[in-house]
């Protein structure tokens, strides 16, 4: 599978990536200025397993370049604000003239309509709006903010990914390829699907930290340990509940019954005195092995040095840096790291032999780029 990827920050470039885990032949269209976000090219995680030309879509012949590789994909994705893609002269019309089969992928926050669509925002903006920040957080404090895991790439990337995925089976069965739409308001708002299904029978509270799943309930939570660190608890099931509660040094017959919220304070304060009496390292050789579904809240650095992370090969080092593997695991087709992050055009002229297209630009003075923004 090809695929063009006009060059952009976020949830486009991450979508990119996960298709060139996965094997596809991705060339990245790169600007000729400075990347706005300032991470040295060498070391963009997000432009591994792809290939770079450097492209001046304001130049003459910049949207013919881009054209030209677009009539040889299967799969193009931009991340503009609407409209900006048609001024460039690279938007769907254009794109699909030079091939029907296209599946042209739009990775906006606000999606392609609607009265915020030409607004600018960022992650913490469109989970906000959806309901999804206002439920993360304790119920005296205020929301907490998920990094940009949740919006980002989660309602954005992965979203863009399956209708990418699901377009192009469809212009291989039919010859037509199509526009997809993939706002973050729309993935995040889709990923509550569950919670709004407890809201609407009555067994989810439309209030922050007050529910099963929030942090509320005492054996679905996170304990101070003595060390000043943390350990995750998610003992949901009875079996599990009651081997948590052995192993923290304590009897279920001498604790209140759990399923009543009013004896969650109550619980809450002896679980966190039990925690408190030792340190993470204790408490996670303590659980280590068993079901009580007890976990350290670990790092970046320390997950990297996890048995478990590392004999999956979920984080692994590969190009001289520390990485997430690729992910999901394939039986017969596997997904590899093949290419460490792509420096801006760097691979002009074997892109141009490969696709068969017209010379493409070689840079004249980005010796740098592997130190500078890209």
């Amino acid at each position: 599978m090809r695929v063009v990827e006009l060059a952009g920050i976020g949830p486009a470039p991450f979508a990119a990536m996960l298709l060139g885990d996965l094997g596809a032949d991705v060339v990245r269209v790169d600007r000729p200025e400075a990347s706005p976000v300032g991470i040295a090219a060498a070391h963009d995680l997000t432009n591994r397993n792809k290939r770079s030309v450097l492209v001046d879509l304001k130049a003459p012949d910049g949207p013919g370049t881009v054209l030209s590789l677009a009539a040889r994909a299967d799969v193009l994705i931009e991340g503009y604000r609407p409209g900006v893609a048609e001024r460039l002269g690279v938007g769907p019309r254009e794109c699909r003239a030079v091939n029907p089969a296209l599946v042209y992928g739009r990775m906006t926050g606000w999606g392609q309509d609607g009265p915020l669509a030409p607004r600018a925002g960022h992650d913490i903006g469109y989970i906000a709006l959806t309901g999804a920040l206002g439920m993360i957080g304790a119920a005296d404090g205020p929301p907490v903010v998920p990094a940009n895991l949740l919006g980002d790439y989660a309602g954005g990337s992965l979203y863009l990914v399956v209708g990418l995925l699901a377009a192009l089976l469809h212009a291989r069965l039919t010859g037509q390829g199509q526009v997809v739409d993939a706002a973050i308001v729309d993935g995040t708002t889709h990923l509550t699907a569950a919670l709004r299904s407890l809201l609407a029978s009555g067994a989810w509270h439309d209030r922050r930290g007050s529910n099963l799943l929030d942090g509320a309930c005492p054996y679905y939570t996170v304990y101070e340990t003595g060390d000043g660190r943390y350990m995750a608890v998610g003992a949901l099931e009875a079996r599990f509940y009651g081997e948590f509660v052995r192993l923290l040094g304590l009897s279920t017959d001498d604790l209140p019954d759990r399923h009543d919220t009013r004896h969650w304070p109550r619980l809450r304060a002896l679980f966190a005195e039990r925690f408190k009496a030792a340190d993470r390292a204790e408490w996670t050789s303590v659980f280590d092995g068993t079901d009580a579904c007890v976990a350290p809240v670990l790092s970046l650095g320390e997950a990297a040095r996890h048995p478990h992370l590392s004999a999956r090969g979920s984080l692994t080092e590969a190009h001289g840096t520390v990485q997430p593997g690729v992910a999901p695991r394939f039986s017969d087709t596997p997904g590899s790291l093949r290419l460490p992050p792509a420096l801006p055009g760097a691979h002009a002229t074997e892109v141009a032999r490969d696709w068969q297209v017209s010379a493409l630009a070689v840079p004249q003075a980005r010796s740098a780029a592997a130190g500078r923004g890209h």
